[in-house]
């Protein structure tokens, strides 16, 4: 997070977020597995979750995109797709409730990154911060995350900026072997003084914040 622009490219991650129906959660997700490489013929998929902690029934889907124009060409394409349309999107819509999208770009800081292995867990973490931007809260927001980094319990895997949706949100994508390792590394952190010192003067800055426990789909490119 900078003054400056965002990044030197036009490319941007949508972020969709889904409700399920609590009895229909088995369902839609055995739907997604089978099916997904019919939306992935047309672009990237970055991850899919679920939710294990911190929300119920939801799930978590990341898709890259070149431009908005390459994201018009996309959407007109699943439109058009009658294996897509006929076989998963007709099945599983009665199985949502709720659907939320937001546009972010990846901070210029951060580069998309992979889990060292297989079989962890991701941590999703919502920041919403004062109006102002990165402007007035970047550097501050850059020190925490660099802060909880460097104790090495955790790994970061991203760190998107909404162009679209709540502004001045920031979500940080972390991934760690388990629940416990990950337990085990805040308590760790929390008696850091280099974590605690940069904690304090970020959150001058900070709105609210929550986050969610996911586990990553069988089909998800980050597992």
């Amino acid at each position: 997070l900078a003054t400056g622009p965002r990044q030197d490219n036009s490319i941007f991650y949508e972020i969709r977020t889904y409700d399920i129906k609590p009895s229909k959660m088995k369902e839609f997700l055995e739907m997604v597995n089978k099916y997904i490489h019919f939306r992935t013929a047309h672009s990237e998929l970055v991850g899919f979750w679920y939710t294990e902690l911190g929300a119920m029934n939801k799930v978590f889907h990341i898709w890259k995109y070149d431009n908005f124009a390459h994201r018009t060409s996309v959407r007109h394409a699943l439109a058009n797709d009658k294996d897509w349309q006929g076989k998963f999107i007709s099945v599983v819509l009665p199985l949502i409730e709720k659907q939320h999208n937001e546009v972010a770009y990846l901070v210029p800081w951060c580069q998309l990154g992979k889990p060292p292995k297989e079989g962890g867990v991701y941590e999703w973490v919502t920041f919403q911060m004062k109006p102002g931007g990165p402007a007035l809260w970047g550097e501050a927001f850059r020190a925490a995350i660099n802060a909880h980094i460097n104790t090495g319990y955790t790994r970061l895997i991203g760190v998107f900026h909404t162009e679209y949706g709540l502004l001045n949100t920031v979500h940080v994508l972390w991934w760690n072997e388990s629940p416990d390792h990950r337990a085990a590394g805040r308590h760790s952190a929390h008696e850091d003084a280099r974590v605690v010192a940069a904690v304090r003067d970020s959150v001058r800055f900070l709105e609210s914040q929550q986050n969610a426990l996911l586990i990553p789909l069988q089909c998800s490119p980050l597992k």
